[in-house]
């Protein structure tokens, strides 16, 4: 027996008799309302290699998983836009939405931005997107051209979202990632073995902004901007405050949340996590943003359908994401129904 080991080498097994419940398929037909199959950014695809595949493989996997319909939020503008249309809602119009997306280069070549993008949107409504997607670039990453940093509130977008309220379309919005990732990286970080993994999701120390900052300037867009619908993504972009996404939702009749990515968050709180999606099971959408499989989908369903303890949020001996177990919410039907496609359907205008 060891006296020392490596983290990585340490693989606990629970002994606990716990219930496990199989789930293969949903309660109900599910809208995975954030997915990407295509590229988020120009030449940097997301989908796990579905962009390369035939389309009728991924409708056999979400013929086995019970999944409706997929938004691909990777649509992009004009050209690329036109060929993830076509590949997909033009294609399958009762299987996939198709989200436009923001040309986050063009904010450091041009200071119209905000016109400009409000055009393209426009185009990329009339020719079939459904939506805007707009990812955490804006806030952490995107410059204007004088080299400082772009905040989700800054007035120069004004314009942008207000074509989007005008369109009728919503706002997928993601500003900020997990609080730990803003955070030092030391021996306290709880997400410390996946930023080593993965050192460029760190985003603390000088030239980024604080946690608190994003989600202050994301709140004053959605207030800002009331007859336009945002989603903000991975439960508010604050999974880890949950009071404070309530109170948003409940501020803003504009705002709606999606689940996406936040597995992890939300089933070690199981108590307020339920609480939570009953208050708000108007507001909330389902969504996953990982590879389309049907293990995934099944991982999600029993985390909303069962009070089973104490399982793996994803596959694999070793969490992704933070090294603890979630546990089962049991949803009453009426909230799953809203939160698995009846809200989505109501926001892409789909009844």
């Amino acid at each position: 027996m060891p006296a020392e080991m490596l983290l990585r080498q340490y693989r606990p097994r629970c002994a606990a008799k716990l219930r496990c419940t199989s789930v293969a398929r949903p309660r109900f037909p599910v809208i995975d309302a954030h997915n990407h199959l295509g590229c988020l950014l120009p030449g940097v695809p997301t989908s796990g290699g579905w962009h390369l595949r035939p389309v009728r493989e991924l409708l056999e996997v979400m013929d086995e998983a019970g999944v409706s319909m997929i938004v691909d939020l990777d649509g992009q503008w004009d050209d690329a836009l036109e060929r993830e249309l076509d590949r997909y809602s033009r294609a399958y119009p009762e299987r996939f939405a198709v989200f436009a997306g923001v040309d986050y280069d063009l904010m450091g070549q041009r200071r119209d931005f905000g016109s400009v993008l409000a055009a393209r949107l426009r185009r990329g409504v009339a020719a079939g997107a459904r939506g805007l997607k707009v990812c955490k670039w804006l806030g952490l990453r995107a410059r204007d051209p004088d080299g400082r940093l772009i905040a989700p509130d800054d007035r120069r977008l004004d314009e942008l979202w207000a074509a989007a309220g005008e369109l009728g379309v919503p706002v997928l919005i993601h500003v900020a990632d997990p609080v730990a990732f803003f955070q030092p990286l030391d021996e306290y970080n709880e997400r410390w073995e996946e930023l080593v993994a993965h050192p460029d999701w760190h985003f603390h120390g000088p030239g980024f902004p604080a946690f608190d900052a994003l989600i202050d300037a994301l709140e004053a867009l959605v207030a800002r901007h009331p007859r336009t619908t945002f989603i903000t993504a991975h439960v508010g972009c604050n999974a880890e405050d949950l009071d404070r996404v309530s109170a948003m939702l409940q501020r803003y009749p504009n705002m709606y949340s999606d689940i996406s990515a936040r597995l992890a968050e939300l089933g070690r709180k199981p108590y307020s996590s339920r609480e939570f999606f009953v208050r708000h099971a108007d507001r909330l959408l389902f969504g996953t943003d990982m590879r389309v499989d049907a293990e995934t989908y099944r991982i999600h369903y029993r985390f909303l359908e069962t009070r089973d303890e104490y399982f793996h949020y994803g596959p694999g001996d070793i969490p992704a994401q933070g090294r603890w177990m979630i546990y089962g919410l049991g949803l009453p039907d009426d909230v799953l129904r809203k939160v698995y496609s009846d809200n989505a359907r109501r926001l892409l205008k789909l009844c």
